[in-house]
């Protein structure tokens, strides 16, 4: 390791030198209290900015170990440090001057939910902080003085400000800590009490715009009916009151716009957490949960969907079922099945992002189409037996049939975004109606031992030796030193990301909070296609390997040379989503 001083040495050596010189930096620097490490250099000013990283001792940091000894502790310090940094950095941002990125400062840009980031990352010995520099310049030649500014003065503010704790807010670190662990005592609650959801009393649901996740000023709170009204007690907040949604199937319904799908969208967010002043920070869904919607023109790869779809007109296996471009119907079966397979114990399903004839069928087409011609059974009439005998719960939003109100548990009104139990009331009216049909026979769990064709990029190709996304015009895939070459990678804000050029579509997984997190899914399969996907593993099997190695190893084996800012962890539920929709 070099000194600050050998730092500022080789940069004054280097000034008006050609911008790749600056290449030269990269390596780790003693600033005293912190190291400095260069792990990347932009080529010029004009490219990505150059990555950087500092690691701080907790000894010189000063944090107690309350701060970050648990998970739920430490996680929420990452994010409000993060956030510091960010706060720390719109000081400084380009108050060096030259061309292109010369003088960015940048560092992720949190949202509203807590998210395990690369950006601040916590170890029992350090803090390590991740962020982007450009490298400043006149034209493509190096400005080294303004270069030196920003390491040696703009910087070491920056972070005193933000990882020193004498210098912070202690009431605010605690705040945040604190918050995080009540959160996470709420979501222990859930399972011992064999509930799917709770949303505080006086939680603002609605956000402010299609565009922004910020809480709308002036929306209704929310106050839960009186008989789904439980009471917890925080281990720091005190007494909290709110609506405790039990396991089984949830029905929620109302008048257009009474706010049916803004309680969806917040229970389906809840599997984070928030940060204070959100409005839905006690707004905590079952963290296994997964938002089921059709997806047109996705593909299936060997999904047994038989409980759903069979008896196709052209005998296509529906217990090994593979397309290229599924219809409506036919993505929802698949999305119901891959997410048990998932862990999930609960599904989240809007009417109007669903495939109608998936839901259900009423009686009058019934009579019209015989059964024996109709080859789907619509989830009306599997949910019951979902819950019952595979322990999957729903909520639903619904709207235009009756027959769910057969299978609820529980009937919740939205009017005017004040939810009503009018459970007992629906219950008495459907006795007085003729029931439809609302459970099929034939029952039954699909299997999950299905092994998915090996990756084009990752198997062991004829000649030996791993492809690793073997290229074109005769590349052999590997790099100068002749290790393996990684499969390039390209996102596409939050819909989509390319490997090797095969786009994964995202764009209707409505529960990823973060770019970062569809960066992170694009690292995670790549490895899974490099080394998982072999034609021997099952889908379970790559992806338990994959999200393992991430929560022991850290973000460490997914990168290349350097690890990012710039990623955020997703949860397992996403990662088998992305496997699923990777066509390689």
């Amino acid at each position: 390791m070099k000194s600050s001083t050998e730092l500022r040495t080789l940069l004054r050596d280097l000034d008006h030198k050609s911008y790749p010189a600056y290449k030269s930096l990269a390596g780790t620097y003693d600033f005293g209290n912190y190291t400095l490490s260069v792990d990347h250099v932009q080529g010029d000013p004009f490219a990505s900015p150059s990555s950087l990283h500092v690691e701080i001792l907790h000894r010189a940091a000063g944090f107690p170990l309350s701060c970050y000894e648990q998970e739920p502790a430490r996680i929420a310090l990452q994010d409000h440090l993060t956030r510091r940094l960010a706060e720390q950095f719109e000081d400084y941002n380009f108050k060096a001057k030259g061309s292109g990125k010369s003088g960015l400062l940048s560092v992720t840009r949190c949202g509203q939910e807590v998210l395990e980031r690369s950006a601040c990352q916590i170890t029992s010995e350090k803090i390590i902080a991740r962020f982007h520099v450009g490298f400043p310049a006149f034209g493509r030649t190096i400005n080294a003085g303004e270069l030196e500014k920003i390491l040696f003065d703009f910087l070491p503010r920056c972070v005193e400000n933000s990882f020193f704790y004498k210098k912070l807010d202690s009431r605010k670190v605690e705040q945040a800590v604190f918050l995080s662990e009540d959160q996470y005592y709420i979501r222990g609650y859930l399972k011992e009490h064999n509930l799917a959801a709770f949303v505080a009393n006086g939680s603002v649901l609605p956000r402010k715009s299609g565009v922004s996740d910020l809480p709308m000023k002036g929306s209704v709170p929310f106050v839960s009916p009186a008989s789904m009204e439980t009471t917890l007690e925080l281990p720091h907040g005190g007494s909290i009151k709110g609506m405790a949604v039990k396991q089984g199937i949830t029905l929620i319904v109302g008048g257009g716009y009474h706010g049916k799908s803004t309680l969806l969208e917040a229970l389906q967010m809840g599997v984070y957490n928030h940060v204070s002043g959100d409005g839905r920070e006690y707004v905590i869904t079952d963290d296994t949960a997964v938002k089921l919607r059709a997806e047109d023109g996705r593909s299936i790869r060997q999904v047994d969907i038989s409980l759903f779809i069979r008896d196709l007109p052209n005998k296509k296996d529906t217990g090994c079922f593979s397309t290229e471009d599924a219809s409506g119907s036919t993505s929802q079966a698949a999305g119901v099945v891959e997410g048990i397979e998932a862990g999930t114990r609960l599904f989240l399903i809007d009417e109007d992002t669903s495939a109608t004839n998936f839901m259900v069928r009423d009686e009058f087409m019934q009579q019209v189409i015989s059964r024996e011609k109709e080859p789907i059974t619509p989830f009306l009439e599997r949910a019951r037996d979902l819950y019952e005998k595979a322990g999957v719960s729903s909520i639903l939003v619904a709207g235009s049939s009756g027959a769910f109100f057969y299978i609820a548990d529980t009937i919740l009104q939205m009017d005017s975004y004040r939810p009503v139990d009018i459970t007992a009331r629906v219950k008495q009216l459907c006795r007085d109606h003729t029931a439809p049909r609302v459970q099929a026979p034939d029952f039954k769990i699909p299997g999950f031992s299905r092994v998915l064709p090996p990756s084009r990029q990752g198997h062991e190709d004829k000649k030996g030796g791993r492809g690793y996304g073997r290229g074109r015009g005769g590349s052999s895939g590997r790099d100068a030193g002749g290790r393996p070459e990684h499969m390039k990678i390209k996102t596409f804000g939050r819909d989509s990301f390319s490997l090797d050029r095969e786009t994964v579509d995202l764009r209707y997984l409505e529960q990823l909070a973060d770019t970062e997190q569809l960066n992170a899914l694009a690292h995670l399969l790549r490895l899974g296609a490099e080394q998982g996907l072999d034609g021997k593993k099952t889908v379970q099997q790559v992806v338990r390997q994959i999200y393992d190695s991430l929560e022991k190893k850290g973000w460490e084996p997914f990168c290349s040379s350097y690890v990012p800012c710039g990623l955020a962890k997703p949860r397992i539920q996403e990662v088998y989503a992305c496997v699923n929709r990777y066509r390689g």
